[in-house]
């Protein structure tokens, strides 16, 4: 997706799917108190190699939220870019984290996803609750015809993702861009009811799955198959900061 490409200007594009991203955030503001990390404010703007490879990163986090990232990496010529904004629970509860990913080069990349918290196989009661609701859906866009289901090469990749994971291309109509700004949506709202109706963790249960939240959030960060082609056009140093404020390696509120 990141190769070179004849000039592309994918501007519109990239514009409505940050603005999604930003429709979501506000939804997520208005029901959580979150505060900026700082240790991420030297990169909410910033410039790769290329001077056409330009991104921001943000950071927060909250008593109810351990780490959020709003971010986007984008390359004006070649036409690349991609869209994260990505919600890690603390572990006062037990509902599934939240990931939203677009991505554009010529056709658009979408991936949404509940982040299990348990291991599904020994946890059925958290398939049936969280993974159940959302069958049909994934089922209907499976039988779509204008969504092609992205299947990633990386091992990593697959076993990060759930079983209802929404992950497909598509061409950059406005008919598919409506359809995802109806999906993302739909998948914040059941998720924000699920947080509202949550049962408490047991205190002494909380620090295992706080464990196991960071790791995976490091592992799924640090093993992203893309970061050798990120560090081509951000250099090492950079895509190595970015990496570590993915999983929150240098971040100073708790």
């Amino acid at each position: 997706m990141v190769n070179p490409q004849p000039n592309l200007d994918n501007a519109v594009v990239f514009t409505q799917l940050w603005q999604i991203t930003n429709e979501l955030r506000q939804k997520i503001e208005a029901r959580f108190t979150l505060h900026p990390d700082p240790s991420t404010k030297d990169l909410e703007d910033y410039t790769g190699l290329d001077p056409n490879v330009k991104g921001s990163m943000k950071n927060f986090s909250g008593s109810e939220i351990d780490w959020l990232v709003h971010s986007w990496l984008r390359n004006t010529k070649t036409g690349f870019s991609i869209v994260r904004l990505t919600n890690w629970l603390k572990p006062h509860i037990a509902v599934p984290h939240l990931a939203f990913e677009f991505s554009t080069f010529g056709n658009i990349l979408f991936y949404i996803d509940y982040v299990p918290r348990h291991d599904l196989l020994m946890n059925l009661d958290d398939l049936e609750r969280y993974y159940e609701p959302v069958n049909q859906s994934f089922l209907t866009l499976q039988a779509d015809s204008r969504l092609s289901p992205f299947i990633s090469k990386s091992l990593h990749v697959r076993l990060f993702q759930s079983p209802i994971s929404l992950c497909y291309t598509c061409p950059p109509t406005e008919d598919l861009l409506a359809l995802i700004r109806t999906i993302s949506h739909e998948m914040l709202e059941r998720w924000l009811g699920w947080i509202d109706v949550a049962e408490a963790v047991p205190e002494s249960m909380q620090k295992a799955l706080f464990e196991r939240d960071l790791f995976i959030r490091r592992s799924s960060a640090e093993l992203d198959p893309g970061n050798k082609k990120a560090a081509q056009m951000l250099g090492n140093e950079l895509t190595d900061k970015l990496v570590k404020a993915l999983w929150g390696g240098d971040r100073i509120l708790r």
